[in-house]
């Protein structure tokens, strides 16, 4: 199957190219070329109508959408998932899990194993799990169920890993608990990332951990320290360094304008990921909503927990780009590589996708200037949009 694609603006990783066209053979991209040079050889031609021609997008961080969650420890819970995930662009994910009783964790991270080795091709490739917790600092738990927070424990963490068939691809912890150093250095061995969250680390033992392996900041500013001119804290500490990539909640509710800009100007448009940290009333009406066992309420965009805790959120990724665009002033080259190739690059599946580059899978959109997406082409087949925000 060969599929040729004229008349975009191509994204590519730092700029956009017009005049050329994309060739895909056998759902990979094999030809980027300009539009002057003859190409007769395809199956399908696509116009683009001078729409943009984009990565597809990786949401790394997200729990669930349109009334399911990954503990929901259910195949159909990932199919909706993944369903709800294509259409707003993201053409492949990691399922983060919460802290829970340790049975609970196993069932969910099996579910996720045993739904990716049948999962379709049409549809948001589920990449692996993002292990939120249990590891964390009560301090700083957020909508995280306090009473199933516990040390890093390494035993459990193999347990987690069998269980998972190798697929935990993030283990975000807090550093400074008893047990920590222990279980980053073997993470690190076992190729595992490693994310500073829900944590009340001071700079020094940040660090520390960034020396140790640690390479992501779990939504930065949100259930962690923060910044003093004393104690600059995991906030300080990951804006100035550029070996801990900073994970966004982009949606207009978990950061003010200022806190984003800071970021950006500190981290620049490369170690920024786009997450949409989304719960399980994402995609639906307002109203109220289970979060890891506890009540949640969603309205007006917002999600809390009853005592008015921020308990992720309802965004999804193509608005969290829009909104980096249209909100922060973000170029659109930038805000498309925080959403698709810095996450890839995250977890080490950049050499497959994540950018516009030859011999890589053809998971790509279609979208105006506004990022209405518009077309979906996953695995080098084109899918129609309903094009919801």
């Amino acid at each position: 199957m060969k599929t040729l694609i004229k008349n975009v603006r191509i994204l590519m990783e730092d700029t956009v190219i017009t005049d050329h066209q994309v060739l895909i053979v056998d759902h990979k991209i094999q030809k980027i070329v300009p539009e002057k040079d003859s190409i007769d050889d395809y199956d399908t031609l696509i116009d683009g109508n001078n729409l943009y021609l984009s990565p597809g997008f990786i949401d790394i961080h997200n729990h669930g959408n349109t009334g399911y969650d990954t503990m929901d420890a259910t195949p159909e819970a990932l199919e909706h998932m993944a369903d709800y995930h294509l259409h707003h662009g993201v053409t492949s994910f990691l399922a983060a899990t919460m802290t829970n009783p340790n049975d609970k964790i196993v069932k969910a991270v099996h579910n996720v194993s045993t739904y990716m080795a049948g999962q379709k091709q049409d549809t948001s490739t589920l990449l692996g799990v993002y292990l939120e917790g249990p590891y964390f600092n009560f301090k700083k738990k957020g909508a995280q169920p306090g009473e199933d927070i516990r040390n890093p424990d390494i035993h459990e963490l193999k347990q987690f890993i069998s269980a998972s068939n190798d697929t935990i691809r993030v283990v975000a912890l807090a550093p400074e608990l008893e047990g920590a150093t222990d279980m980053i250095a073997f993470l690190k061995d076992n190729q595992i990332r490693i994310a500073i969250g829900h944590s009340d680390s001071d700079a020094e033992t940040v660090r520390q951990a960034i020396e140790s392996g640690v390479t992501i900041a779990t939504h930065l500013y949100n259930g962690m320290r923060t910044f003093t001119h004393r104690e600059p804290g995991i906030v300080g500490a990951c804006l100035t360094n550029d070996a801990l990539r900073a994970e966004l909640i982009a949606d207009g509710i978990h950061l003010q304008q200022i806190a984003i800009e800071i970021a950006i100007r500190c981290k620049s448009s490369d170690n920024i990921i786009l997450i949409s940290d989304a719960m399980r009333a994402a995609g639906l009406a307002d109203g109220t909503y289970e979060l890891g066992g506890q009540t949640g309420i969603s309205e007006n965009g917002y999600a809390r927990l009853v005592d008015g805790t921020l308990a992720g959120s309802t965004l999804n990724l193509n608005k969290a780009v829009k909104n980096m665009v249209d909100l922060f002033g973000v170029g659109m080259v930038d805000a498309v590589k925080m959403a698709s190739l810095n996450p890839a690059k995250a977890i080490g599946f950049d050499h497959l996708i994540g950018s516009i580059s030859l011999g890589k899978t053809a998971d790509l959109l279609l979208f105006d200037d506004h990022v209405n997406i518009m077309h979906i082409i996953k695995n080098g087949v084109l899918v129609k949009s309903s094009n919801r925000m």
